[in-house]
């Protein structure tokens, strides 16, 4: 028999809960399955949908998944996907991912909805593959959960939205080969970009800044400092982010906001103060702190439209392993993004299950990571 899918409700919490426990253990990063306010909010909010599958006879919760959206923001990533593991391998994810898609993309209340997808098994990639997201890269490290694992970058878009992208003329020479694995990927063109040579450069920054730099966790001041630093959200774009950490040095000069998930492990730069720009020549202590703070993986979204800031990154060591396309409404037209990420632990893609679609990405990384982070044979000779 089918399963019965319907909408979440404050009602099913207590047996949301228990579903995630028993599909991920205790380490589950994501307040969606962890958090009872939280999911409450989730429930009840109106730019997201959340939906449950029930056993028709006995009615028992075994399996859930939600689009997570935003007021003024039309993208939305999917999230929570999880199967009871006694009811596996009857197609309720993948039944509950074409629910959530057929209620927000098709309907057009959204442009595109993103999803990060584990590594560990293939079945995961084979649910949003079977429902239309296409590859767009791999975040090596991205998330703790027992251990680190890799995730892969899906995607999936309203008709039309990728035909809409802005022209972008320029890039780093060390992302063509992203772009050029993009286009064979998703049907795209780059085919009018101009690749910048040359070594990436950085301003340097000022002799011990890493020891000056202050990590300040007090999350309702943060979100408070931050919108009153950026009131209009035109100046920033980082979907479903909310700062929760500032780092700054002792004078105050610039002021960096991220999203630190010490559960996971991981975090977000999200935008500097006053430019992004006045922070480039400090990536490199920001870094070091947040792994300090337990953020053994620091990811950045950057449009594709910005070389120097694009080559920034790359000179202190950020390597771009995935890249969304019509990401951001801008105008009549969406602007392209590269996401970039710096692993302080060791990289291990042994064991990792990559479908034949996401596959080039993964080559594609690999290749990046080589030529940023390990030396030329002129250097070994030196």
């Amino acid at each position: 028999m089918k399963p019965v899918i319907t909408p979440a409700s404050p009602a099913d919490i207590a047996e949301l809960r228990q579903l995630y426990y028993a599909v991920y253990g205790p380490h589950y990063p994501v307040a969606l399955g962890t958090d009872p306010a939280e999911m409450a909010r989730l429930i009840e909010d109106p730019h997201s949908l959340w939906l449950v599958g029930r056993c028709p006879g006995s009615g028992a919760l075994t399996g859930s998944a939600a689009i997570h959206g935003e007021a003024g923001s039309r993208i939305g990533r999917l999230e929570g996907i999880a199967v009871h593991p006694g009811h596996r391998s009857g197609g309720l994810a993948g039944a509950l991912t074409a629910e959530l898609c057929a209620g927000m993309l098709d309907t057009g209340r959204l442009d595109s909805v993103y999803a990060t997808v584990r590594t560990v098994s293939a079945g995961p990639q084979r649910v949003v593959l079977r429902n239309g997201f296409r590859p767009l890269g791999i975040l090596p490290n991205a998330v703790d959960l027992r251990s680190r694992e890799s995730l892969a970058l899906y995607a999936r878009h309203s008709a039309g939205v990728l035909e809409r992208r802005k022209p972008v003329t320029e890039v780093p020479a060390a992302l063509m080969p992203l772009l050029r694995t993009a286009e064979d990927a998703l049907g795209i063109s780059y085919g009018g970009v101009r690749a910048v040579s040359g070594p990436a450069s950085a301003p340097a920054a000022a002799p011990g800044a890493a020891e000056r730099l202050e990590v300040i966790e007090a999350p309702a001041f943060v979100r408070r400092r931050f919108r009153e630093r950026f009131p209009d959200r035109k100046d920033w774009f980082y979907p479903l982010h909310t700062p929760n950490v500032l780092l700054t040095p002792e004078d105050g000069r610039f002021e960096v906001y991220a999203y630190l998930n010490r559960t996971g492990g991981y975090c977000s730069l999200l935008t500097a103060h006053p430019e992004p720009a006045a922070a480039a020549a400090h990536l490199e202590p920001v870094t070091r702190a947040l792994a300090r703070a337990g953020a053994g993986y620091v990811e950045a979204l950057v449009p594709l439209d910005r070389p120097e800031a694009l080559r920034a990154f790359h000179a202190q060591g950020f390597v771009a392993g995935a890249l969304y396309p019509a990401m951001r409404a801008d105008g009549d037209g969406f602007r392209d993004y590269a996401v970039l990420s710096r692993s302080s632990e060791r990289i291990d893609f042994r064991g990792v299950a990559v479908e034949p679609p996401l596959r080039p990405y993964l080559d594609c990384y690999v290749s990046a990571w080589a030529s940023t982070h390990l030396p030329t044979p002129s250097e070994v000779a030196r």
